[in-house]
């Protein structure tokens, strides 16, 4: 078998060690990095080009499904498995369209795991056994193109919800500015657009909405 570099993405210490130990025990895998935050977790993948990336979808700055849109953007040849505590039809629909192959629960065991990098090396796509029914039938009657949060106002742009979720985590608008490499002035305009097509009256209203939609931990 041919060597497998890996980047693990998850903001707790402790599973980053133990899946690092789980699967550095294969032969030929290595963890080449490992990142604690979305963001960091692309620019590790831009800069290290792993195999395969393994990352959470609940962690600081940006989440799992903007983190995998960007990674595959930056290194398309790169593949993506998610490793969640969300046991959701509708997040991992949200992530598999952002790209990843795989979407695996934490609650799994860890032969699940080593099964899903196992079927990803070979671009073949791996779903948690607790949602792969649900996911056949939710694939067979839903559009594929459909790929937007659940809102009853316009689907939100990659760069909305990117902002979304910082807002969400209490940043403010200049601190955004200078995360996202912006003016102030364009996070201002962003966020109106937020709240317009969201149709919110409140940034309580955007807080819930995020911790409802996996965007924030509760």
């Amino acid at each position: 078998m041919t060597a497998l570099r890996i980047l693990v993405a998850d903001d707790h210490a402790l599973l980053r060690q133990g899946i690092r130990s789980l699967l550095e025990a294969r032969l030929g895998w290595q963890v080449v990095g490992e990142a604690v935050n979305g963001r960091e977790a692309v620019e590790k993948a831009a800069q290290l080009k792993p195999d395969l990336v393994l990352l959470d979808i609940t962690m600081p700055e940006l989440n799992g499904i903007g983190a995998t849109r960007q990674i595959l953007k930056a290194v398309p040849e790169t593949e993506v498995l998610v490793l969640t505590m969300h046991e959701s039809e509708k997040t991992m629909r949200e992530v598999m369209l952002a790209g990843a192959r795989g979407y695996v629960l934490k609650s799994d065991g860890p032969g699940d795991v080593l099964a899903a990098i196992e079927a990803l090396r070979k671009h073949k796509y791996f779903v948690t056994s607790a949602l792969a029914e649900r996911v056949v039938r939710d694939y067979l009657n839903r559009d594929r193109g459909a790929d937007k949060y659940e809102t009853a106002g316009e689907p939100l742009t990659p760069r909305e919800r990117e902002i979304l979720q910082l807002l969400a985590e209490g940043k403010s608008n200049k601190e955004i500015a200078v995360t996202l490499d912006i003016s102030v002035k364009t996070v201002e305009g962003h966020r109106a657009n937020i709240m317009r097509k969201l149709n919110f009256n409140s940034f309580s209203e955007l807080v819930r909405y995020a911790v409802r939609n996996n965007i924030v931990p509760p």
